[in-house]
């Protein structure tokens, strides 16, 4: 079975820092190109950033561009969103996706994923 848990949310105040894991389970995420999203109350799904297979290539929607880093560690399994100067409308559910086989990425392409993990709560408030 092919899990991917997110992590590493919470309530922060604006500009704030916080760094989001997804950690996946029953494979290897070398070949898998990752992708962050993210949905507010009554909003539809959003794309943030996304490391394509290997880590060749790395991108991020303009509103966060500056402010979010992607980062994988190889050894952990695991992929990272450190998220800084957050703002209020930062507030949502952030999830994580992984798709093989995948050498460019795109935030704004949300199809081409298989798993998906159950999300984690990022509340900026103050």
């Amino acid at each position: 079975q092919l899990d991917l848990v997110e992590s590493g949310g919470g309530l922060v105040q604006p500009g704030g820092s916080l760094r989001l894991s997804c950690v996946a389970s029953g494979f290897g995420l070398d070949n898998y190109a990752i992708g962050w999203f993210r949905q507010a109350p009554g909003k539809g799904r959003e794309g943030v950033s996304c490391s394509s297979s290997r880590g060749a290539n790395t991108n991020y929607v303009d509103s966060v561009k500056g402010r979010f880093t992607i980062s994988r560690d190889f050894a952990k399994n695991t992929v990272y969103l450190q998220m800084n100067s957050l703002k209020p409308e930062d507030t949502a559910v952030y999830y994580c996706a992984a798709t093989e086989n995948h050498y460019y990425c795109s935030p704004y392409v949300h199809g081409v994923y298989d798993y998906w993990g159950q999300g984690t709560q990022v509340t900026v408030s103050s």
